[in-house]
């Protein structure tokens, strides 16, 4: 007998374990809906892992605003067009690799048609110029390029300093360089005959000049130079001289006239007192590299907005109290 109790045991025994180790997979299946305890052990993991997926997430979008902020850049960027922007574009360059040293950065000039042309071609990386793409037959979205507005340049005509003429009329600007007005006595000066030098067909400068100036008219042909600084550099030394240039390159050496009263200032061209002005377009591709997009982001920075640009001649995009779109509407803003 004490056998037989003693195998009824040990076989009690092992039924027992059998029917634990059932019990036990089924709770760990989670198939037995009445079985409420088996469901917690399923749900912790769950709870556990949601905070760990998350947190690696978090730390990736800080290094993303990180990175933005203060990227380094390297590698190459070739600026090309408008003579009018090139002081602009040479100081911000520079200043820029300042900060990216690994930075190598060219800014050449060539007149805004120029410019736009390459940029189109994919032949630089920024075109520099003083008109909207579409003046010069270019569908930025064709060309698949971006057009970004960096500051606004006046423009306004210039004598040889020993000129006696200060101010004229528009009218009298436009038979100046219509060839209908030859001599400097004829608009209260003195006997000396009046030399119209022209800037290049390509320059943006030329462009906005006859625009707003000679009212669409196309200047006489007359000597012609593609560079801003020659220009300069020729009506201050050529007697009875007349051109036009941006306000960054008025200097001393030559004088600016007046047209029907109003100076050639910046605030006058704020509110439109004054008409020849342009925006400075710097336009890029679509997608620019990384240290494409980097200067041109810093050209719309405080530290060139605000310090760069008015002590070069230029005027912040923020100053104007007037928008002009690429048909030359104007609207206050």
């Amino acid at each position: 007998m004490e056998q037989l109790n003693s195998i009824s045991r040990r076989r009690f025994v092992a039924v027992a374990g059998v029917m634990g180790a059932t019990l036990g997979l089924a709770a760990c299946g989670g198939n037995n809906a009445q079985e409420p305890a088996a469901e917690k052990p399923a749900e912790e993991p769950k709870k556990e892992e949601k905070p760990t997926g998350a947190e690696p997430k978090k730390e990736e979008k800080k290094d993303e605003k990180k990175d933005s902020a203060g990227q380094e850049f390297e590698g190459t960027i070739l600026a090309v067009g408008s003579s009018a922007l090139q002081p602009l574009a040479e100081a911000a360059s520079k200043e820029f690799m300042k900060k990216h040293p690994k930075v190598q950065m060219t800014v050449q000039g060539g007149g805004s048609g120029t410019g736009i042309s390459t940029i189109a071609q994919g032949g630089c990386d920024i075109g520099n110029s003083d008109v909207f793409a579409e003046e010069k037959d270019v569908d930025p979205k064709e060309a698949k390029i971006k057009d970004h507005k960096v500051c606004i340049v006046g423009m306004g005509p210039i004598v040889n300093p020993d000129v006696k003429v200060d101010d004229v009329t528009k009218q009298q600007l436009k038979d100046i360089f219509m060839g209908k007005v030859t001599n400097w006595k004829d608009l209260g000066g003195d006997d000396q005959a009046i030399v119209v030098i022209n800037r290049a067909a390509g320059s943006g400068t030329r462009a906005t000049f006859e625009t707003f100036a000679l009212d669409g008219e196309t200047a006489m042909q007359s000597q012609e130079q593609d560079n801003s600084g020659t220009v300069a550099k020729m009506v201050a030394e050529t007697p009875g001289a007349i051109s036009y240039l941006a306000f960054s390159y008025f200097t001393d050496k030559i004088k600016p006239l007046k047209v029907d009263g109003v100076e050639p200032k910046q605030e006058n061209i704020m509110d439109n007192s004054w008409l020849i002005w342009a925006y400075e377009h710097m336009y890029t591709a679509e997608n620019p590299t990384p240290q494409t997009q980097g200067f041109v982001d810093f050209m719309l920075t405080d530290e060139v907005q605000q310090t760069i640009i008015p002590e070069l001649g230029y005027i912040p995009v923020s100053g104007m109290k007037v928008e002009r779109d690429v048909e030359g509407n104007v609207k206050n803003l």
